[in-house]
This record gives structure tokens, C-alpha cells and sequence, in this order.
């Protein structure tokens, strides 16, 4: 079954990056001339997603601000050469396919996804990580939906975090399947050291099918007394099976300070109109460096 819907859960209020974060959402952050949302948003469409919902809180209105164009702004480009160019670069704010759902109180990803269900209905749907941008040349969820419509299991996005840095995340137990994907019997959310399965996490990207609704409604309350995304898609392997895809992609973790810095650095190192010059800035500094 095709999967048409995404989710994009970013009620966080990003404490990771304060003071930054008290006046503007992280997601809203920068990577050179771009939020982070509108990578997340526009490599949803790219992947064959037809409908995003992004999910909130009720102090985030700055966040739909990327799904409108000022009249300031239409009327300022109307009659210039960059006129197409900025409305490609504002494309998701041209989609009506993208919708804002304000959570009343900030909770855990997994009531963030609960919450979507009455979106989402009887289908297989994506989740983007609002944290996470992820570029590569085949968009990541594009990587895990096809996964999803040839093995018809829920996917998930995975990369190898090194040594014992895995406690601050999830670990998976994974055995081969094909190429870079993998079959997951069983995963645990910031294991301690004994409870180590693999050095496999989950990083930004899942495509679910719809039993996860149930599955969620039924899961008691995990780390942080809060609904945890990870130990519902833990009952869903146990039973069904999940594909775990090594995907192909650069990940920025955008509620990190360093993941700021990393992601700015190098999309604009590739950026036509900053490159040369960044790339002369670097080799200055650098030089200065011990």
C-alpha cells in the first residue's frame, strides 16, 4: 500500500540550543537560507508524500510561518527576475497540502503520534523527526517507504551509533535481510550497558502502518512517565516484525548545538552562493588552528 501521509511531530521547545530557542523554534533555525522545517517539509513531497501534518505546541505560531508567503513578499518579488526563484525555495508554503495540529500540552513523540491519528486513518504513514535533517540524494523517507510497499512491515531509519554512546539512544536487535535493510525482532530505549542488543538506533525517520494507533492506546507510560514512541514500535516487532533500513543521507541534529554548526558548515560548502567564499573562510582559519 502506498504511503501518502507524513507527520512531522516539533512541539520540542529545544532546550538543547538555549538561549536561541526562546525566540525562535529550532525547527525554525536556519541552515544557511532555509528552516529546518522546510528541508523536513520538502523532503516529505519529494519522497510521493501527499499530505504532512505538522504537529505543535501552542506557543510555536512562528512555525506556519512557513506555510504562508506574505503579501509583502509576493508583492515585492512580483516584478522581479527572482520572483520564480524565492517561490521555489518557499514551495511547501504553495502546498495546501500541509497542515498545523497544536498539541494543548507538550508530551512525549508518542502522544505527538497519537494524536495524529484521526489524520492519518486505516494507511501506512511516515514520521520526520522534527529535530532531524536528513539530505541525501533519494530522500530518506522515499528509502523507507519503498521499503515499506515491498516487505509490507513497518520501517524504521537507522544508523550505527559507535561504542557505548548507543545508551543515549535506542538499540536494536537486527539480523541481515537484503543490502542495507534488516530484519528487527526487538529494540530498547536507552538501554544500560548489559541491555545492549546492537549498535543500530533509530534516527529520525519511521514509516508505521496504522495498527501502531492500537498499539499506542495500549502502552503503559515508559522512561519520563511519558508515552514512549520507541516502546510501542518495540511491541510492533515483537509481534509483526519491523525492517530496519540503513539509509543513505547525512543527519543533522538540529535540537544540537554542534548539529547547528555541522549542518551550516557543510550545506553551505555546497551552497552556489556561499562556497567559494566559506570555503577560502575555513582554509584562513584553520590555518590559526593548533
Amino acid at each position: 500500500m502506498k504511503v501518502r501521509k507524513a507527520i512531522i511531530p516539533a512541539a520540542g521547545m529545544g532546550t538543547r540550543v538555549l538561549p536561541a530557542s526562546k525566540a525562535v523554534p529550532k525547527e525554525m533555525l536556519n541552515i544557511v537560507d532555509k528552516p529546518a522545517i522546510q528541508y523536513i517539509v520538502e523532503e516529505a513531497f519529494a519522497s510521493g508524500i501527499e499530505e504532512v501534518l505538522i504537529i505543535t505546541n501552542r506557543n510555536k505560531a512562528q512555525s506556519k510561518i512557513i506555510l504562508t508567503i506574505p503579501m509583502s513578499l509576493k508583492i515585492s518579488l512580483k516584478a522581479t527576475k527572482a520572483r520564480k526563484r524565492s517561490m521555489r525555495m518557499c514551495l511547501p508554503a504553495l502546498i495546501s497540502a500541509t497542515y498545523i495540529l497544536r498539541q494543548k500540552k507538550q508530551r512525549s513523540l508518542g502522544h505527538a503520534v497519537l494524536c495524529a491519528k484521526n489524520f492519518v486513518g486505516n494507511e501506512p504513514f511516515a514520521v520526520l523527526y522534527g529535530d532531524d535533517v536528513i539530505l541525501s540524494e533519494t530522500p530518506c523517507t522515499k528509502q523507507l517507504c519503498d521499503a515499506y510497499e515491498k516487505y509490507g512491515k513497518g520501517v524504521v531509519g537507522v544508523k550505527e551509533v559507535p561504542g557505548m554512546a548507543i545508551t543515549k539512544y535506542c538499540s536494536l536487535k537486527t539480523e541481515p535481510l537484503e543490502g542495507n535493510c534488516y530484519t528487527c525482532s526487538d529494540m530498547i530505549e536507552k538501554p544500560k550497558p548489559e541491555e545492549i542488543m546492537g549498535n543500530f538506533s533509530i534516527l529520525g525517520r519511521v514509516v508505521l502502518p496504522p495498527q501502531i494507533f492500537d498499539i499506542l492506546e495500549k502502552t503503559p507510560l515508559g522512561a519520563g512517565n511519558e508515552l514512549q514512541l520507541t516502546d510501542a514500535m518495540k511491541t510492533l516487532a515483537q509481534t509483526d516484525g519491523v525492517v530496519a533500513v540503513d539509509y543513505e543521507g547525512v543527519r543533522y541534529d538540529m535540537g544540537n548545538k554542534f548539529g547547528i554548526l555541522q549542518a551550516n558548515i557543510e550545506v553551505g560548502l555546497k551552497h552556489p552562493e556561499t562556497k567559494e567564499e566559506l570555503k577560502a573562510y575555513l582554509k584562513k582559519i584553520a590555518a590559526d588552528l593548533d
